[in-house]
């Protein structure tokens, strides 16, 4: 599972290329269709029934409140699906009444606003919601009591369960296929059966002859294996190929010869021309040699020879980003995603509320320098881009399509130019969109270009601040400094665009001190009102990344990996600077929770750290002096 609020790209890219190459190609979420066969009251009811078949198992303070409050759940769940789904708007007064859903303990964070509840007139979450804010206030109700069902569900049912994040364990950097054949092999638990029976219902209602997974991130591929799985166990005559965007991070260097008891194929990078290529070589006008990007098992049992893996990549041009066609959302029920609301941050709700049309604008990344990014892989190495009246032609398009006029760019840097063109071309054509996506926060970013972009429905923007250390930033070759991401951002928030930072912390060679005086200048970009969200990620080092291929250069020593059969991204490194990072990563997620929320913005900036930290030396007006320079 990705998101609820709206389905993951990558199908409806792959759906609408095929369908423009002549091939009957259609798409299901899964995902969607598990979450709302158990959250349900058909659901709830095995969910419960499992509870009492297990009756001798100690039950947690989770499942003791769904069981007493069962009735209460069954009466409901129903309905609070509706209302998310934005069928039923007129049931926020009763879930806001507070008097209608059962609260389990999810519902014990609200305590954290009571200190809000005096300058709100006796009202905690009045600062958030106003007097009016009915409908936001009920979903993010809502949300709390589809987070304890969801605690329900990993606590009696599955313990790997998660919204998102489900079982990835697994398979992040998992050098062995091991611990995933285990879990494959084992029973099916509740979750297991449900996602087994939606397959088959699937296969049954399309009849398909080739069956295409896609697998973005680690905690999508133990499903995505069930899904196989079940495939080959009742239709082995049907042909199954995995790809997606784990694939192409970490398997590619694979040697395990038991992924293809599942998958047929397994392919690399963009899957528009490696499948081009499998269509001719299963329609029998292209020999397996010939095949792009994609990995198969050899059966040389008559040679005396073990099976083995061979990567097969016949070299031909991709197809390029002008000719891969619009995505189409047909077949995807549009109108069943969940807009959830569980932070009450404004910007930060949009990952989960609202069912976006996610779009690139172009494909790749035009900076590519960034030393922790996978700038060696395809999808951000090769930057391909497409004219602004195609890419707006497309945008019309899905319009026309899903009736929704919100667009997410998912580009991992929406290149500045583009942007322009397509502001340009979405006013010259009159049309009304509201769209958000991430960029860096370089100086093309002028005051007029943010108005224009606003003006064209920019709502929201996203970007890497990262360490907020311009000596890191320079060793990270992300190409800004400090002081241009302040005067870009508030460049942005003058035109009443949010802007939400991407922060990191870490980074090799990062001391305590580089890390307080990066959380005083995010302080005081809060307090600037250059930035409304962030998130701060703890660095992670690849083995695709500059920094994971030349580590003399960031001053560090990697941790030499055990033998990799299977996924193999993430890479363990020594850090001479020996900082605990664990300890000072608490603090700044508590320090920037709190700053999203208005709160602490006056503290001394050490507080916010169990142990003792170095004094910033940060001067506590930097930002206000960096905005009132010239704009370069």
């Amino acid at each position: 599972m990705t998101q609820l609020n709206t389905p993951y790209p990558s199908t409806a890219y792959l759906t609408g290329f095929l369908r423009s190459r002549g091939v009957d190609a259609v798409q299901e979420d899964l995902a969607l269709a598990l979450v709302l066969k158990l959250l349900s009251s058909t659901g709830l009811k095995s969910v419960f029934a499992q509870i009492e078949t297990n009756s001798s198992k100690k039950r947690s303070l989770v499942v003791s409140n769904f069981c007493e409050q069962f009735d209460n759940y069954l009466a409901t769940i129903d309905r609070v699906i509706a209302f998310l789904q934005g069928r039923d708007p007129t049931l926020a007064h009763r879930i806001n009444s507070r008097m209608f859903l059962p609260e389990g303990p999810r519902f014990d964070a609200l305590e954290t606003y009571e200190d809000e509840e005096d300058d709100a007139g006796g009202d905690p979450l009045g600062w958030a919601f106003g007097a009016l804010g009915v409908q936001d206030r009920a979903r993010h109700f809502a949300t709390l009591y589809l987070s304890d069902l969801a605690d329900v569900l990993r606590e009696a049912i599955d313990p790997r369960f998660e919204f998102v994040r489900y079982a990835e364990s697994l398979a992040a950097s998992q050098p062995t296929f091991d611990p995933l054949a285990d879990a494959l092999a084992a029973p099916m638990n509740l979750v297991d059966s449900n996602l087994h029976d939606l397959t088959l219902a699937a296969i049954t209602r399309h009849q398909p002859n080739l069956v295409l997974v896609s697998v973005p991130f680690p905690g999508n591929v133990y499903a995505a294996f069930r899904i196989a799985q079940t495939i080959k166990s009742n239709h082995p005559e049907i042909i199954t190929v995995l790809g997606g965007g784990f694939v192409n991070t970490e398997l590619r260097e694979i040697t395990e010869t038991r992924l293809f008891d599942y998958y047929d194929y397994i392919t690399l990078d963009d899957g528009e021309r490696p499948l081009l290529a499998l269509l001719e070589h299963l329609r029998g006008e292209r020999p397996q040699q010939q095949l792009v990007r994609t990995f198969v098992r050899e059966n040389n049992s008559t040679k005396s020879y073990s099976p083995a893996v061979q990567f097969i990549n016949h070299l031909e041009p991709d197809v390029p980003f002008a000719e891969v066609g619009t995505p189409t959302w047909d077949g995807l029920p549009i109108d069943q995603y969940l807009s959830t609301l569980d932070m009450l941050n404004p910007m930060h709700r949009l990952w989960s509320d609202g069912r976006w049309n996610k779009l690139t604008v172009a494909h790749g990344c035009y900076w590519k320098k960034c030393s922790f990014c996978d700038v060696n892989l395809d999808y951000i190495g090769r930057y391909d881009g497409v004219a602004a009246t195609t890419l707006v032609d497309r945008i019309e398009a899905i319009i026309q399509e899903t009736g929704e006029t919100g667009f997410h760019f998912v580009d991992e840097a929406a290149p500045p130019k583009s942007l322009k063109a397509m502001a340009e071309e979405l006013i010259r054509r009159n049309v009304t969109v509201s769209w958000w996506g991430n960029i860096r926060f370089e100086k093309s970013f002028t005051p007029e270009l943010c108005e224009l972009l606003a003006e064209s429905g920019c709502i929201a923007i996203s970007g890497g601040l990262e360490v907020a250390s311009d000596r890191l930033l320079n060793l990270m070759k992300k190409g800004v400094s400090v002081e241009q991401v302040a005067r870009v951002t508030r460049a942005f928030s003058d035109v009443g665009v949010l802007v939400h930072a991407y922060l990191m912390y870490g980074f090799p060679t990062q001391t305590a001190r580089d890390t307080v005086d990066a959380l005083e200048y995010v302080r005081q970009l809060f307090e600037e009102d250059c930035i409304q969200s962030g998130f701060f990620h703890r660095f992670t080092c690849t083995v695709h990344s500059p920094v994971g291929k030349n580590p003399e250069d960031y001053g560090i020593q990697l941790v030499p990996l055990p033998a990799v059969s299977f996924a193999k991204n993430d890479i363990d490194f020594i850090d001479p600077t020996d900082v605990d990072h664990d300890s000072l990563g608490v603090g700044l997620n508590k320090a920037l929770y709190n700053f999203m929320h208005g709160v602490g913005l006056d503290a001394d900036i050490r507080s916010w750290f169990e142990n003792r930290v170095p004094r910033s030396k940060v001067e506590r007006d930097f930002i206000a002096q960096a905005l009132s320079k010239k704009f370069s």
